[in-house]
């Protein structure tokens, strides 16, 4: 399904059906022997939200022969990614961060089984339907968030701070901010309005980590495509291509450098050594190499 300005979406459709597909990723990056990341939520998170496709996936039905290695390099990007912004958050909270916003957080479980030191407060924004689906999953398979979880049923293209506030949002207070898996799902003026919106309600020493993937629409769309092609024989016809905005993007680590914050960025092959995993040597993947993990500390 092509965008649309005002476009929404349930996790079984559109952009919401990329977040299910990360979740299952997740789920099969939590069983392996020498495991990333332990998320023990995405499994049943993902059979709940009833896609055959993605039922399959991680009932393990598809081996690296049926879809030319495609599925285990999803996984692992996705298990160095969540082990990124895992990381991230512990790290602020024990700087002193009692205050976390996850941005678009789709069936991110977090708030639910991360260590959150006393005090913590974790706010997820994301439409309706996709918190209203997280929230009634959650509590059928009793999980108990590990923190004070505030859910802010909020599109991010209307006026998510006010929301925010007015769910005990305190912008006096230093903030941790994740924007994961989410810029290339908005237009090139949505990205700086979002990192715009979030200086606007980041007190000093707030931080920020996010995803920088140069030419997105070009290189990420490339990728979709090949994806779709070997997905399509399993029966999923989603074109993630067409979830994309494209057009020029202010390049992320500039951009906040500019507006305040103290930026650093590795690329993706230096998050896989520091991780231990081992980017693979394929020139058809050349494009993914230069996709950036960004952290910034609000000056």
């Amino acid at each position: 399904m092509t965008r649309a300005d005002a476009d929404s979406w349930d996790l079984a459709s559109s952009v919401g059906a990329t977040a299910t597909m990360v979740a299952a990723a997740r789920a099969i990056a939590s069983r392996e022997p020498d495991a990333l990341i332990d998320d023990p939520f995405a499994d049943p998170l993902v059979r709940a939200v009833g896609v055959d496709f993605f039922t399959r996936l991680v009932d393990g039905e598809f081996s690296e022969t049926d879809d030319d290695g495609a599925t285990q390099l999803i996984t692992t990007v996705m298990a160095v990614r969540t082990r990124f912004f895992d990381d991230f958050f512990l790290d602020a909270t024990a700087a002193g961060i009692r205050q976390a916003v996850i941005l678009a957080s789709g069936l991110d479980a977090r708030a639910f089984r991360l260590a959150w030191p006393a005090g913590t407060v974790v706010y997820e924004i994301d439409q309706p339907k996709v918190i209203e689906f997280k929230d009634s999953t959650m509590a059928a398979i009793g999980a108990e968030p590990t923190a004070t979880r505030r859910a802010v049923s909020v599109d991010l293209r209307d006026d998510w701070p006010a929301a925010l506030r007015a769910n005990g949002f305190d912008d006096t207070a230093p903030t941790a901010w994740s924007a994961e898996g989410l810029l290339v799902y908005l237009p090139p003026e949505a990205q700086d309005r979002l990192f715009d919106d979030i200086a606007r309600v980041s007190a000093p020493g707030s931080r920020l980590a996010t995803e920088y993937h140069p030419d997105a629409g070009a290189s990420m769309g490339q990728r979709a495509e090949a994806f779709r092609e070997r997905w399509q024989k399993h029966g999923f016809d989603m074109n993630l291509a067409d979830l994309f905005y494209p057009g020029e993007r202010n390049p992320v680590v500039e951009y906040l450098t500019e507006h305040g914050w103290q930026v650093t960025a590795r690329n993706r092959p230096e998050m896989f050594t520091e991780y231990g995993r081992h980017f693979p040597d394929d020139e058809n993947l050349t494009p993914m190499r230069g996709s950036l993990a960004v952290t910034a500390i609000r000056q």
